[in-house]
C-alpha cells in the first residue's frame, strides 16, 4: 500500500480531531468561561450581544492565560481563515468572526469546520501550489504545509483545552 501526502495529512487530521473531540464532548457550560488565573483572555458579549474575544495587537508580557471560550473562538477564527485560503475565497477579518456564545453553538461550529476541512482534504490537486497563510507569501510554503499547520494548530489548541478542562475538574 502506498501512502500519499494527502493520505498522511488526512490520517493526521483524523487523529488530531479525535483527540480534540474527546475533550469537546466532555465540556460542560461552566468550563467555557472559567478563568484559571488572574490574568486571562476570555470572550464577552458586546452591547449588541455578540460575543467578542479579548485581544491585543501588542505582544503582552506576561501572556494572558486563555479560557476555553477564548480558545474555541481562536480555533473558529484561524480555521475559518485557513478554509478561505484553501477554498480560494476572501478570508474574514478577525473582528468578523465572533464566538458562538454557548456550548452547543461552539460544538456545532467546531463540527461544521471539521466537515468543511474534511472536504478540503479531498482535493489533492493543489498541495504543491504556493500558500500565503499562515506565512507571508515570500516564505515559500505550499498548500500541503498549510494543511499540516492546521493539524498542528488544532492539536495544540486541543491540548490546551484538555488541560484547562482537567484543571477545572480537579478544582484548581
Amino acid at each position: 500500500m502506498t501512502i500519499t501526502g494527502v493520505d498522511l495529512l488526512r490520517g493526521q487530521f483524523e487523529l488530531t480531531w479525535s483527540l480534540f473531540e474527546y475533550h469537546l464532548d466532555r465540556l460542560v457550560p461552566e468550563d467555557l468561561l472559567w478563568e484559571p488565573a488572574g490574568l486571562t483572555w476570555t470572550v464577552r458579549p458586546d452591547p449588541a450581544g455578540i460575543w467578542r474575544p479579548d485581544w491585543s495587537d501588542q505582544e503582552l508580557d506576561p501572556i494572558p492565560v486563555p479560557t476555553i471560550g477564548w480558545l474555541t473562538w481562536h480555533i473558529g477564527w484561524w480555521w475559518t481563515v485557513a478554509l478561505a485560503h484553501a477554498q480560494q475565497t476572501v478570508p474574514p477579518h478577525r473582528t468578523d468572526v465572533p464566538w458562538p456564545g454557548t456550548l452547543l453553538g461552539t460544538r456545532d461550529l467546531m463540527h461544521h469546520l471539521r466537515d468543511e476541512w474534511s472536504m478540503v482534504l479531498e482535493d489533492s490537486s493543489r498541495l504543491t501550489l504556493p500558500a500565503a497563510f499562515p506565512w507571508p507569501p515570500e516564505a515559500g510554503r505550499s498548500v500541503a504545509d498549510m494543511y499540516g499547520w492546521v493539524n498542528a494548530e488544532l492539536m495544540k489548541n486541543a491540548a490546551e483545552i484538555g488541560q484547562l478542562r482537567l484543571l477545572r475538574a480537579a478544582g484548581a
